[in-house]
Formats: structure tokens, sequence, C-alpha cells
């Protein structure tokens, strides 16, 4: 039987655990509403906002470190403890961070949890060259540079088309991407997402279209989006380049001349290279030219295999964007005197008959 005095050693030692278990849940909540407290406070931003790159393989001990040093959190070593226990650092987002002035060390882990990265934009307009998009990504900021030095060649080769022309490949649109992709991977995107859209519009296309491949359909748009001053003209000008093929009259369109002079077009095309005989000048060869001669929207693709119904053979530009369409020569020859009176003889803004 237990003495009285073994019954108070295991009493006072009971009241001494209990005592020392209290204290420590009491360090402990202090400790947790302090952590807590901090948590919750703005941090000290100077600059209005705060840039983190969260680079791939990096872990939460390390960013705990780098907010020290950066002034936002003064305890590295429980915000490692405080990211392991709620699961922060098991699901870190790599990735660029832009954290604004009056956010809380809270939010930021919010942010590294979600991945709520900051994305960057590039727009590829309609009627650029791929020479456009080339210069046009490699002046980008935020992205790899990595096609300056590959060739069209390798840079189509990569995307698994070799032997393709680069050009009207990728599509006009605006591509958004994180800091460090590529200009490579904004590319490949442009490349995939253009024939995806040209197969779709392939597969709705009008009957009796005087095209065998939908390469033939995507050289069409690339010179309607060229020609194409008001969008709502779109179809009717596919209209008269459609007539002149079933007819087998020649194009004789201005932007393949520009095209195919290349570096050499100074902004005035002259009887001189009208008469040049080139790949592109579609005054001198019989339908399509080899290659498109710009990049197409899905307007200008929709207009080549849907084009108006229209006699039309001829258009003229009247100086407001708009054309002027006609059903024969009298009446085109009649519509370049009215509109084009102050352009120089040699000028050529539109279709004009085959010699025979």
């Amino acid at each position: 039987m237990a003495t009285n005095s073994s019954k108070s050693a295991v009493s006072g030692a009971f009241k001494w655990v209990a005592l020392n278990f209290l204290l420590a849940c009491s360090i402990l909540w202090m400790g947790w509403l302090y952590v807590d407290s901090i948590l919750f406070q703005p941090l000290k931003i100077a600059k209005g906002s705060y840039s983190l790159d969260v680079m791939p393989g990096t872990n939460f001990g390390s960013l705990a470190r780098k907010f020290e040093r950066d002034g936002l959190f003064p305890h590295p070593r429980l915000l490692t403890l405080y990211g392991r226990y709620f699961g922060y650092a098991r699901s870190l987002k790599v990735g660029e961070y832009n954290v604004s002035s009056g956010s809380s060390m809270n939010d930021l882990l919010e942010m590294l949890k979600k991945g709520s990265v900051v994305y960057h934009q590039v727009t590829l307009l309609e009627g650029q060259t791929f020479n456009d998009f080339r210069l046009q990504l490699s002046d980008t900021a935020n992205l790899k540079h990595l096609i300056k030095t590959l060739s069209n060649e390798e840079i189509m080769e990569l995307l698994g088309a070799e032997g393709v022309h680069p050009e009207g490949q990728f599509y006009p649109d605006t591509y958004y991407f994180q800091k460090n992709d590529s200009d490579f991977d904004v590319l490949q995107r442009a490349y995939k997402r253009l024939h995806k859209v040209l197969n779709k519009e392939w597969a709705k296309r009008a009957k009796k279209l005087p095209y065998k491949t939908p390469y033939d359909a995507l050289i069409m748009a690339s010179i309607i989006e060229k020609e194409t001053g008001q969008p709502r003209e779109r179809a009717e000008i596919a209209a008269v380049f459609v007539s002149r093929l079933k007819k087998r009259m020649r194009l004789q369109t201005d932007p393949t001349v520009i095209y195919g002079l290349g570096k050499r077009y100074h902004g005035n095309i002259t009887r001189k290279h009208l008469r040049e005989k080139t790949p592109y000048n579609t005054y001198r060869i019989n339908g399509l030219p080899p290659t498109p001669i710009s990049s197409a929207g899905q307007a200008a693709i929709h207009a080549a295999l849907h084009p108006a119904k229209s006699e039309a053979l001829y258009f003229v530009a009247k100086g407001d964007g708009s054309h002027q369409f006609s059903k024969n020569l009298i009446q085109h020859e009649k519509a370049v005197r009215q509109y084009q009176w102050k352009r120089k003889s040699n000028y050529r803004s539109a279709p004009k008959a085959r010699k025979k």
C-alpha cells in the first residue's frame, strides 16, 4: 500500500509535468500568435512592388533566407517550418511573381502555392512576314532568344516541318508567356495554331474552289490579307482572285511583286519591276505564287475559302482604304481614271487583264 509520502511525490511530479506542458503550450501559442501576426502584416516593399523569380530546383528554405535578406521576413527558420507544416514548401510553383505594395507574407505564400505567376505578351500582326516575326521576337523582353542563331530551315526542321517554307506558317495573334520561355516556344504555338485554324476552315470550305490543297488556300489568304484595307471587303476581294484563277487569268496583284523584290523594294513599283520575271510576280506567272507572302488571320483564311458571290474581275483603291469593284475592263479603266488620276502612270493598284 502506497504511503502518503509516495502519493505526494507522484502528485508533485504530475503537477510539474502539467505545469511545464502548459508553459510549453503557452510559449508555442505566443510564438504562433507572433508568427501569425507578422505573416499578415503588410510587407516592407520599398519601390511599390517586389519581383521574385522562382527557378527550377529552388527550395522553400532558400526562399525564406532570401526574404530575410530582402527585409521581408526576419525569421527564416520559423517561416521554413511554417511552410513545411502547411504545405507551402511542397506546392512551390516555378515562375516570376510580382508582389504589390500592401501585400502580406501570407499573400505571397498563397501566390507561390497557386502559381500566380506574371504573364507577358507579344502580338504578332496579320500581314507581317516571317522575317518581321523573327525580328519582333528577338526584341521582346523576358523571352529567351534562341532563334537568333537558327536559320529558317533549322527552325522549320525543329518544328517537324523540314523543307517547308516558313512564310505564312505562323498564326498572327497575341501570345502570353512566362519569363524565360523562349521565342521558339512562341513560334511553336503560333505554328500549331495556324494549322489548327487552317484545317478547321478547310473542312468547311465552299464548293468548286480552284485550290488543290489547304496550302493553296493559305497562299490566297495571305494575298487577301495584304490587299484588304476594309475588313468587310475581304470576301469580295477573294471573289475577284478566285474568279480570275477559274478563268485562267493572271492575278496581277502588287503585294506579290513587292514580296518577290524583297529588300530591292523601296516604296514604288516601276514598269521594270512589273516586267521582271520572279516566282512571285503575278503579272508574269500563271496561278498562285509558290508560297504565302505574309501571315494571314482567320478572317482572311475564311474569305479565301468562302468568297463572295460576285462577277467582279477587277478592283481599284479609292484612296480611303476601300476599293471600287468592276465586272469588266471598261468599267475598271473608268474607275482607275476616277480614283487614281493623281498617281503615276506606272501605278498598279489592282489586277489587270491578261494579255493574250
